[in-house]
């Protein structure tokens, strides 16, 4: 986009020094400004009236170039046009004709017209085709730019747009295919990961009863149920070591199970506030203005904020996407207000039907609200806020007030 602006001036550079040029070479020279052949000729007009037309020496003139004198009436052929321009003076009442070289003859005259008029029309010719370039092309594509980063980042939400004039439309169709291949993928990667936390769990539940059953039998051949009292004792002393060892390995089951599955990597950096809050305005004010959904922003001090900026732009869509989901679509807000050393950032949306029994379990990994059941998702987009608030050495809670939904994520200021 800059190297283009250079460019784009760099030609008007060009094009003006062009013009300049060839002016300077066309036009005559500037020490022929003003009229200096008048000056001649009436220097010359007042040497005939004083000593006659055979004194003068047309050797030492610089523009006039040759006299004619009109020997009785002056008819029509004493006023036509020659070779050079021409004046005429009337001496003793003889009329003379003064033939000189001042300016450019007509023809050359038209020439220089003929060249400035062919330089203005190419000019406003490339100009229009570097205009039409930056609109229709290089600013679109400008935007598009940050489409893969985007996608990189796992923002898959919304489809990219198409203008009408279509010079992308293989290559935003191939960038929509993407998003809704890697939104598949995405989903079919949850879904699969909670089958994996489902089955594991309910094998560790299975297995506790043969478990349990061991452990009885360990126990009666401890007590002597059975006859070969040292046989017994042996056998239950092995039933019961394995009986622990699968202990242990329901256990480390059920805690792998219930760790963090996703890898979330977060960078720790500092951003402003203020890049933060118009990174989230300016995607979501078209977004919502769509949806027909009232979207504020309140007021707020900028500050600098500690974390990864991409991840906390992460945060908030989620929270946002949520907000626009599961609320009634009249009005979703952004407040802002400060607490000791953190800054918070509250979203709000009116129509939450989220009952507040279920609301400590909404950060949960697949843990889906009932209001959830007739809209699509996975369960993870809070679970992975807490995830990363957390790694920020931040917080995201979430509380509900007068039938609104408020979540509310805490950053540390630097």
């Amino acid at each position: 986009m800059k190297s283009f602006r250079k460019i784009f001036a760099a030609a008007v550079a060009v094009i003006a020094a062009v013009f300049l040029a060839a002016n300077l070479l066309l036009l005559p020279s500037s020490q022929n400004s003003g009229s200096p052949y008048r000056v001649e000729i009436d220097r010359l007009a007042y040497g005939i009236l004083e000593d006659g037309l055979e004194s003068i020496r047309l050797s030492d003139c610089q523009y006039v170039k040759n006299i004619a004198r009109c020997e009785g009436r002056v008819d029509a052929a004493f006023f036509e046009e020659g070779e050079f321009d021409y004046a005429v003076r009337v001496i003793d009442n003889v009329a003379y004709r003064f033939d000189y070289v001042f300016r450019p003859g007509r023809e050359y005259r038209k020439f220089v017209l003929d060249v400035n008029l062919i330089l203005i029309v190419m000019s406003v010719f490339i100009l229009c085709i570097m205009l039409f370039l930056w609109r229709k092309i290089i600013k679109p594509f400008g935007e598009l730019s940050d489409v893969p980063y985007e996608l990189s980042r796992g923002n898959l939400s919304s489809p990219i747009k198409e203008n009408r004039y279509r010079f992308f439309g293989r290559f935003v169709w191939g960038l929509n295919m993407l998003r809704e291949n890697l939104e598949y993928h995405r989903e079919s990667e949850l879904r699969l990961q909670r089958e994996k936390k489902t089955l594991v769990l309910s094998l560790s539940h299975d297995i506790k009863t043969p478990l349990s059953a061991i452990k009885l039998y360990a126990k009666a051949l401890s007590k002597g149920l059975y006859s070969g009292r040292q046989k017994q004792l042996e056998i239950a002393g092995n039933i019961g070591a394995k009986a622990d060892e699968i202990e242990n390995f329901l256990a480390q089951i059920i805690e792998a199970s219930s760790s963090d599955f996703l890898d979330l990597e977060v960078g720790q950096g500092e951003f402003y506030l203020s890049q933060l809050v118009e990174k989230i305005a300016g995607y979501y004010c078209e977004k919502l203005a769509i949806l027909k959904t009232e979207f504020m922003v309140g007021e707020y001090t900028n500050c600098m904020l500690r974390g990864d900026f991409d991840r906390s732009v992460e945060v908030l869509q989620n929270i946002m996407e949520n907000a626009a989901k599961y609320g009634d679509g009249h009005e979703i807000a952004l407040t802002f207000s400060q607490e000791e050393d953190c800054q918070l950032v509250t979203v709000r949306n009116t129509g939450c039907t989220l009952p507040e029994t279920e609301l400590t379990h909404i950060f949960e990994s697949f843990v889906r609200g009932t209001n959830a059941d007739n809209v699509g998702g996975s369960g993870l987009g809070l679970y992975i806020c807490r995830q990363l608030m957390h790694k920020m050495q931040g917080e995201v809670f979430a509380e509900i007030k007068e039938g609104q939904m408020f979540v509310t994520v805490i950053f540390v200021r630097a």
